[in-house]
């Protein structure tokens, strides 16, 4: 959410936005199945946990934007902007609205104003304190466009300053945005920085320029894309890192229900092919995105869930799992994972 725009309503608007293009435009489990091809036995449960969802917590995890969505203004304007962000957090705090996890993107260093991104997140961060007392849990700061090793050891350094001024451990996530970003992606990364990379965030349009690719095919289901997320995949592979997929920059063209329906079919194309590559997280940038996140998430834990459960079963038990299956342990420990997965993510 761009810093300018963000406010204490913003979660509860996001909320009420998406809920409502569920009731003008899925009017039930059938139009769940059509749009999102969610297989009809599924269909029912699907629309409940979405409903629900979009009822108790729409807003799991927030970046408050001060880059590419924000722009440039006068260091005035955005200080300005970075304490009404303070304060709206520090609203969502008392009220108990607070994502569970939520942050700030600051510019890049690639920008040539290392000192604009540090001054930001400092009076924001000031604002935080101020008003709450300490930072909430959940907080993380996104570091956009590394397009070198040594901005990372830079952004480190920032956050022990910061942390001697507030208190508080700083973690952040990194962007990869940029192809000579991969060569320095490495297991051992995250361990050279102190253990304060969170995450790693892949950048679709950034990316895909500037290899080159045409307009029409800056697209996350695009082979050069997953190319890139599978060596984020292996670089952090067992390390802790997170690793998050970019997003999809478009809104339903009018608020005519075929026009939503091709946003939420090609949004949620988009999901299940990152999902299907072991991305289980990704950005979300107009309130109908979150119909279709969920739907699609939902839809692809329940599809095998008993299946996987019975398998797991199966091996503990020492028993034939059915179906001609012969599983190794090691698909034994990707099935628990996956049951973990979706019981974190079913509501």
């Amino acid at each position: 959410m761009p810093a300018d725009r963000f406010s204490a309503g913003t979660v509860a608007d996001w909320g009420d936005s998406a809920s409502s293009l569920v009731k003008a435009h899925l009017s039930g489990p059938a139009e769940v199945a059509s749009v999102f091809d969610v297989p009809g036995a599924l269909a029912s449960a699907v629309h409940d946990k979405v409903l629900r969802k979009l009822a108790t917590e729409p807003v799991e995890d927030l970046r408050i934007d001060f880059e590419d969505g924000y722009g440039v203004r006068g260091d005035a304007v955005e200080d300005a902007h970075a304490t009404q962000a303070a304060e709206a957090v520090a609203a969502l705090h008392a009220s108990g609205a607070l994502p569970r996890r939520w942050g700030v993107r600051v510019k890049s260093f690639a920008d040539g104003d290392p000192a604009r991104s540090v001054g930001t997140l400092r009076v924001f961060l000031a604002g935080v304190v101020g008003s709450v007392g300490e930072v909430p849990p959940g907080f993380v700061v996104t570091f956009p466009k590394v397009l070198m090793e040594a901005y990372l050891g830079q952004f480190v350094g920032v956050c022990g300053e910061l942390e001697g001024e507030f208190g508080t451990r700083l973690r952040f996530e990194m962007q990869v945005e940029a192809p000579q970003t991969l060569p320095f992606l490495r297991g051992d990364l995250n361990e050279s920085l102190g253990g304060r990379l969170a995450a790693a965030h892949f950048g679709v349009f950034d990316y895909t320029a500037a290899i080159g690719l045409p307009p029409h095919e800056q697209r996350l289901d695009h082979p050069a894309c997953d190319h890139a997320r599978h060596v984020m995949q292996t670089a952090f592979a067992g390390t802790g890192v997170e690793l998050s997929d970019g997003s999809l920059a478009a809104s339903p063209a009018s608020d005519r229900t075929a026009d939503v329906h091709a946003l939420w079919r090609r949004h949620a194309d988009l999901v299940r092919h990152s999902l299907r590559h072991g991305y289980y997280q990704g950005w979300d940038m107009h309130p109908s995105h979150l119909v279709s996140r969920f739907a699609t998430v939902y839809a692809f834990h329940l599809a095998r869930y008993d299946a996987y459960r019975e398998r797991v079963l199966a091996w503990q038990e020492r028993r034939d799992a059915g179906g001609g299956v012969m599983d190794e342990p090691a698909t034994i420990r990707t099935l628990a994972a996956a049951l973990r997965r979706a019981d974190q993510a079913l509501p």
